[in-house]
């Protein structure tokens, strides 16, 4: 138990810390949101609670596949901020369009026999 607690300790922390950096410095709180922090933690949770590494390479061999469709809400959100939809309505209008992405690209890549998306 304790160690899900540190896990979760250090996930949130870094969540926190670049969520308040990126206040004072939008451009430093990008490039740490940019680096993938979240995946690297996942791989390395993966490492440690397996102590093999093919889980962590399947898992960034997927992420590969889901980069591009990612992009999807950092296009779409800012672009219908600056239309005039608020914050939430755009937040939301531009995750779904990512999930659409997202389930595109899976569709696609079933098509052409390339899925590696278990």
């Amino acid at each position: 138990m304790a160690y899900y607690i540190t896990k979760l300790i250090i996930t949130t922390l870094l969540i926190v810390l670049i969520s308040e950096i990126a206040k004072k410095s939008s451009l430093a709180g990008a490039i740490l949101a940019a680096i993938p922090l979240v995946s690297i933690l996942a791989m390395t949770w993966m490492y440690v609670d397996t102590n093999e590494s093919d889980t962590a390479v399947a898992f960034s061999n997927n992420i590969i596949w889901l980069i591009v469709p990612s992009m999807t809400l950092f296009i779409a959100f800012p672009f219908l901020i600056k239309k005039g939809l608020g914050f939430y309505p755009s937040m939301g209008i531009s995750i779904f369009m990512t999930i659409l992405a997202y389930y595109s690209v899976i569709l696609v890549l079933d098509k052409v026999g390339l899925r590696n998306i278990n």
